[in-house]
């Protein structure tokens, strides 16, 4: 199972998230669990090469 973490918040009745790697991507739903859905359904879209040119956010290690 793999695992993706999430940015989330409530603006009135809509549920609105991205998922932290992919910041640019914004999507929402009717409840967290709807919200939870569609966050899904994105991570596959922007991860099996449907969408081009994806932009993600990545963590530099320096030295």
């Amino acid at each position: 199972m793999t695992k993706a973490e999430f940015t989330y918040w409530q603006d009135g009745d809509a549920w609105i998230g991205h998922l932290d790697e992919f910041p640019d991507y914004l999507t929402q739903g009717e409840s967290l669990a709807d919200l939870k859905e569609h966050l899904a359904d994105l991570y596959h879209d922007l991860t099996s090469g449907e969408i081009p040119c994806v932009r993600r956010h990545a963590e530099l290690e320096l030295a």
